[in-house]
């Protein structure tokens, strides 16, 4: 893939909002955040703590530093090794069209020609699923994506308060709203009308069919977004969700006690430990299992650009052995004529139909449905991958 030109306005020193002192000031932070980082916590996490530690940044400076920090994991690798930090910094704000008062002392305005180089941004030899271009991937993760909203009820109400509030949206669907990811909608929305879940997430729900008083398993529930799901399509069924983490199960029970929805039997188990599994269940079967597996989360480094930097192919090799035992282990409960439904928010190919096909090739008597890539880029949104199987 070619590089292209983009042009970069290299800084004059212009007192908007900010003077000397503290443009040196900015620099001298963003450099430390840069230099120390290394990608063992989230971004957004990270900032939280080291503005914690420098209390003296005002709401202004953090803005700005958070600005670029996001914008170089989105963008630095592009860019040729010819230029400062400052200069680099620069160049990723314009790379990805920031702008606003807060950043105008910071973006370049000498106009050069740069050549960014877009597929330096991931340069491995990774495939990607069926439905994804690479090339429209890798622009897609030079902006962040919207924040979606799932209407559960009072649709009319919801937009009619959007509207008085000047708060703009896009309906993806009947029931999927787009929103700038500024909106604060918490005090202004009854909580119980809606959820925030991303447009593809919401879409895998168009490939759930639970029917009446069926028993249900979410073996990697996380905090519970497909579980409520799920619920909301059919309240009858028996739910169990399990997890790892015994703090997350707890998150999802309030989450269902906040919609007023019935609480899920909760399990705290390791997928990948067999034993476990088996000790926990009790041989118990179910209708339909969601296997909504860890996984490289390729489909969401919009979001999360720091992942993508830090990215290696070794983390995928691993991810993708937890997988396979994980989807296994998984399947070995599932009832005669019972729907599996094997979900990734990655878009690599070796989390995704690989891994379906290794479920076909070690389990005989189940056979693929249907198997889709959700491509959420049009819609501003992550991308997801869904594979429904069914035992025979």
């Amino acid at each position: 893939m070619s590089g292209f030109y983009v042009y970069i306005h290299f800084l004059i020193i212009i007192a908007i909002g900010f003077n000397r002192y503290n443009l040196r000031y900015i620099y001298q932070h963003i450099t430390t955040i840069l230099g120390s980082y290394d990608g063992s916590l989230p971004l957004a996490h990270y900032l939280k703590q080291y503005y914690k530690q420098h209390p003296k940044l005002g709401s202004r400076d953090r803005k700005v530093l958070s600005e670029m920090a996001y914008c170089w994991y989105r963008s630095e690798r592009g860019l040729p090794n010819n230029l400062s930090v400052e200069e680099r910094v620069q160049a990723c704000l314009a790379i990805c069209k920031r702008s606003g008062k807060h950043l105008a002392s910071f973006l370049p305005t000498n106009e050069q020609q740069i050549d960014f180089q877009l597929s330096n941004i991931f340069s491995y030899d990774v495939q990607l699923s069926a439905g994804i271009e690479k090339e429209e991937w890798l622009h897609s993760m030079l902006s962040q994506p919207d924040m979606f909203i799932r209407i559960r009820k009072h649709k009319e109400g919801i937009i009619r308060t959007l509207s008085q509030n000047n708060i703009p949206y896009k309906e993806i669907s009947p029931t999927c709203l787009a929103l700038p990811n500024s909106s604060n909608i918490d005090a202004l929305l009854p909580e119980e009308d809606y959820v925030v879940q991303d447009a593809s997430s919401q879409q895998t729900g168009n490939y759930f069919q639970p029917q009446n008083g069926e028993a249900w398993w979410d073996c990697c529930s996380g905090a519970g977004g497909k579980s409520l799901l799920l619920v909301d399509k059919e309240s009858t069924i028996r739910l169990t969700a399990s997890d790892t983490r015994q703090s997350i199960l707890h998150n999802l029970l309030q989450r269902f006690k906040k919609y007023k929805l019935p609480a899920p039997t909760t399990i705290q188990l390791n997928m990948a430990d067999d034993k476990d599994v088996a000790q926990k269940l009790k041989g118990r079967l179910f209708d339909g299992i969601i296997c909504d597996v860890p996984c490289t989360g390729s489909g969401t480094w919009a979001r999360t650009p720091e992942e993508c930097y830090f990215f290696n192919t070794d983390k995928l090799a691993s991810i993708n052995t937890l997988q396979k035992s994980i989807a296994n282990n998984a399947i070995k409960y599932l009832s005669q004529n019972g729907t599996f439904c094997y979900i990734t928010c990655s878009i690599f190919r070796q989390e995704n139909e690989e891994v379906v096909n290794h479920i076909l090739d070690s389990n005989p008597n189940i056979t693929l449905q249907e198997m889709h890539t959700i491509n959420g880029i049009k819609n501003h949104a992550d991308s997801m991958f869904m594979a429904v199987l069914k035992k025979q």
